[in-house]
């Protein structure tokens, strides 16, 4: 019997813990390496005056399959911890879209063809263009932005307005000028365009972020034997050398900005995109008629419904709000959700929450020039923009490639 293989994880966002689990679960000795106090990274639970709240709100769906796998092996149960409804997008009274429980694609047509505060000519002329697109297998110009796939497909009306640029805005954190249609394109075949209704639902999540995976998960590992630093910054890496221990394969899933200080040949060439979240609490009484809300255009904001009376506003991307202070910012986004002034009020920002995912972006392999060291982010998982479900699957794929790499000869 060989020697049991040592791997190090750099990085405890779900990234790292998806790599880190995956090769605890093969049978490796894992280290995982972590420089702040608490597993995450950027979908993360945080104390604030008493309060546990999350860094950022994230919208989960249906498609996220390897997320929900990864959960239910580290004993998180997805069907208690979300709310699943079918989707449902609201905004006032101006533009509804809910999709029935019906076997796809008819789903989809259904809610089209029932969306309100949309002419039946653009209806039509929507559901032959999402036909078209999945007759291409949702390829597109490399070159193109949303705006641009958007205009020349004639789709200038309501369902632009308050379906298309939202989605994309919430999908890629880009604005739709700027962000990679081919990109959105993916985030819709895997949602609206599959052949699974089920890949279309809301995942709202019951409890903090930290109890879907981050928590569960360093339980698993703990009980399994892995040493977990938490708190402990990595302050060199030499080949498979983290300070002064040797390990048969490293994974480093630390955050595009943080890479070229462990591997300089790993330049950062990324611009990023802000999230702000601003958290509104309006008493236990306080119920949105429906658990996620678009709050308009003007606002770039989803507000979701937490429980408890406690909504979060959730702001993508570049845009007015940042030269905002909190409670003028709080203010707006209580003067567009329409509930009056709340009890309490706190925003959580993020200045680089996500890569902009805009057309061309150059983007690293996961493999490095070490045959040992693999990278793991949602940033090397070419196929989606910045989403938890990439980052899941980039980091169970870099454990695949370390658990392999430390069975070859030395």
């Amino acid at each position: 019997m060989g020697e049991q293989a040592r791997i190090a994880v750099i990085g405890a966002g779900w990234a790292g813990i998806a790599a880190a689990v995956t090769c605890a679960d093969a049978g490796a000795a894992v280290t995982l390496f972590e420089a702040g106090r608490g597993a995450g990274g950027r979908a993360r639970s945080v104390n604030i005056a008493g309060r546990t709240l999350d860094n950022g709100q994230h919208i989960l769906l249906g498609a996220y399959h390897e997320t929900l796998a990864l959960m239910r092996q580290v004993g998180a149960d997805p069907q208690r911890m979300f709310s699943r409804r079918p989707l449902c997008l609201l905004e006032g009274d101006t533009f509804q879209l809910r999709l029935p429980n019906l076997p796809a694609p008819l789903h989809l047509a259904a809610g089209l063809l029932g969306a309100h505060g949309v002419s039946w000519r653009e209806k039509i002329r929507t559901a032959l263009w999402m036909q078209g697109i999945k007759w291409r297998k949702f390829r597109l110009d490399q070159t193109q932005s949303v705006a641009e796939w958007l205009d020349a497909a004639g789709q200038t009306g309501a369902l632009r307005r308050h379906l298309w640029e939202p989605l994309c805005l919430a999908a890629l954190n880009t604005a739709p000028e700027q962000a990679c249609a081919q990109l959105f394109a993916h985030v819709l075949r895997d949602s609206l365009g599959s052949p699974q209704r089920e890949a279309t639902d809301l995942l709202l999540p019951r409890v903090p972020f930290g109890e879907l995976l981050p928590e569960p998960a360093l339980a698993w590992l703990a009980q399994r034997g892995a040493d977990l630093r938490l708190g402990q910054r990595v302050r060199q890496l030499a080949g498979t050398r983290i300070d002064d221990e040797d390990f048969s394969a490293v994974i480093v899933a630390v955050a595009p900005h943080h890479l070229s200080r462990l591997l300089p040949a790993v330049p950062d060439t990324f611009s990023y995109e802000p999230i702000a979240t601003v958290y509104l609490d309006y008493g236990a009484q306080t119920v949105l008629p429906f658990p996620l809300r678009h709050l308009g255009a003007g606002t770039a904001a989803w507000a979701v419904d937490r429980g408890q009376g406690m909504i979060g506003c959730a702001i993508s991307g570049h845009g007015d709000w940042e030269t905002l202070a909190d409670n003028a910012l709080a203010a707006r986004m209580a003067d567009a959700l329409g509930l009056g002034a709340p009890h309490w009020q706190q925003v959580i920002r993020e200045k680089r929450a996500t890569f902009s995912a805009r057309p061309g972006l150059r983007r690293p392999d996961y493999r490095t020039d070490h045959p040992c060291v693999f990278l793991a982010g949602d940033y090397t998982w070419a196929d989606y923009p910045a989403t938890l479900e990439g980052a899941v699957r980039s980091g169970r794929r870099a454990a695949f490639a370390a658990i392999q790499a430390s069975k070859r000869p030395a």
